[in-house]
């Protein structure tokens, strides 16, 4: 069934995001619009400055289904650039990640400098008789590059507004993430990577703040201790929906021996109890407000504790997940350790947590696919009219558990999606 109109996306998600259409999360036809009105127009995460920390360091992702190459060439500035040469297409760098002064395609021999010039052609004088152009056939560049607290992000659109306007107050959620103490945060460890049969907004939409479904699907890994406590969270979380980003958390701050026992965290427990005095002198003041939980930055950018984690689309019933561990670089090594071993037990390919909402996206993708069931919408209306402003925190903010971050996702795929160009 074609879409006639923007008015029929906007029907999708019932205007304010509280009744949303299966359809959205099987189309073909949706997906391919979200490929150009999403991922081809949004700043999307492409690496940790600590992945690409020396000249010459790079990084293999994607924006989108587009392969990217992410490196700081040789004077240290961090590029971006199609990884696909302009010769045939053949990728320049088969590599996930490394150190090059130049990246050679293997099909024909076209060689690129670490800052995307063409530098090498076989045959220059033979075959081209030196009239190829070569400062026109350098590696394709992404518009825009910009970071903020170590997060590398990147826009297809020269004329997205800047990084920061994107973020808005979502970057005073992200300071809260990965900006805490002096120094920042660091990856360690590898990229874990898998591929699931589900759509990438189902995934998103749950790092948005889902807490509903906590004591029902994560009921055995909680009751196994595979968790930090939680206990107080109904009384004291908040959630704050910035046009499309979305934070949840707990405020004021959860005591430190009930979120991270020292029974079984003690090395993560006694960081935490020095993390707090570090971040207020970072942060300032709110450095000691509040305590992150989740979050999304739209589109596909997740946070939980540890583990940060993009949803790459690969159809509209497939995503590739890239996950990684995250720490406070001051943390001890000890500190970090246990980090890096609760991120791999909750949020690895084989983590309990990971395997209990995988086969719920699994599912709900595939109940999409009846056409009966495509007449039903989903329903996201929990909470909806409660929400207000704070004077301390910026954001919509909704209290307790709600749908609240969710339809304001839905909403900003909305808009986008009804987007003009």
């Amino acid at each position: 069934m074609a879409l006639d109109t923007s008015s029929d996306i906007r029907n999708m998600v019932g205007g304010d995001g509280s009744m949303v259409s299966r359809r959205i999360f099987i189309d073909p036809d949706i997906y391919e619009m979200e490929l150009e009105k999403i991922y081809a127009k949004c700043w999307l995460f492409l690496c940790h400055e600590s992945q690409i920390p020396n000249p010459g360091d790079f990084f293999s992702t994607y924006m989108g289904e587009d392969p990217v190459l992410v490196v700081r060439d040789s004077r240290g500035k961090i590029n971006a650039f199609l990884n696909t040469c302009r010769h045939r297409g053949m990728r320049v760098c088969r590599a996930d990640a490394g150190n090059a002064a130049a990246f050679t395609c293997t099909y024909h021999g076209w060689t690129y400098g670490n800052d995307g010039k063409l530098v090498g052609v076989p045959g220059y004088k033979e075959y081209y008789y030196e009239e190829l152009d070569m400062e026109q056939w350098g590696l394709v560049p992404v518009a825009q590059v910009d970071s903020y607290a170590g997060l590398i992000f990147g826009t297809f659109d020269a004329k997205a507004p800047l990084l920061l306007e994107s973020l808005g107050d979502m970057a005073y959620y992200l300071d809260f993430y990965v900006n805490r103490c002096e120094g920042g945060s660091e990856v360690i460890g590898g990229t874990f990577k898998w591929v699931m049969p589900c759509n990438w907004k189902l995934a998103s939409d749950n790092f948005t703040g889902d807490g509903y479904h906590l004591p029902v699907t994560h009921i055995s890994a909680m009751k196994a201790g595979l968790t930090s406590s939680r206990v107080r969270v109904a009384r004291n979380g908040y959630h704050s929906s910035i046009d499309g980003h979305a934070a949840s958390f707990t405020m004021p701050m959860l005591e430190v021996d009930d979120r991270w026992p020292p029974d079984r965290w003690p090395e993560i427990n006694a960081w935490f109890k020095q993390r707090y005095e570090e971040s207020e002198k970072h942060l300032g003041p709110r450095g000691r407000m509040l305590d992150t939980v989740v979050g999304t930055v739209f589109p596909n950018l997740s946070f939980e504790s540890f583990t940060m984690r993009v949803w790459h689309p690969r159809g509209p019933d497939k995503m590739e997940v890239w996950s990684w561990s995250y720490v406070d670089k001051a943390a001890p090594p000890e500190a970090k350790r246990q980090m890096h071993l609760y991120h791999q037990r909750r949020f690895g390919p084989s983590g309990s947590f990971e395997q209990d909402d995988g086969e719920n996206w699994n599912m709900c993708t595939a109940s999409t696919r009846g056409r009966v069931a495509q007449r039903y919408e989903f329903n996201y209306q929990m909470g909806k009219g409660l929400e207000r402003y704070h004077e301390d925190v910026p954001g919509l903010l909704a209290e307790t558990t709600t749908e609240h971050n969710q339809r304001g996702f839905y909403r900003k795929w909305a808009d986008m999606m009804m987007a003009e160009g």
